[in-house]
């Protein structure tokens, strides 16, 4: 299964199956990342810069994203 979040600049895409839980993601990123929660990824609290600094430290790399570019 893989899910896709967006602030508008970025789309962060997990990977369910391939996330080892960690919980990087929620340490790193506490007001982003709620597992117990839909949507467990709000995007909206944090920059863009934080999500791909944390997005880049997923030991799995169940966690990723994609610029969004504009058409």
């Amino acid at each position: 299964m893989t899910k896709e979040y967006s602030n508008g600049e970025i789309t962060i895409i997990w990977q369910a199956e391939k996330c080892i839980h960690s919980a990087n993601c929620v340490r790193l990123l506490p007001d982003v990342y709620h597992p117990k929660e839909a949507p467990w990824v709000k995007p909206e609290n944090a920059t863009t810069q934080q999500l791909v600094d944390q997005i880049n430290q997923c030991p799995s790399g169940a966690l990723s994203y994609r610029v969004n570019t504009a058409n």
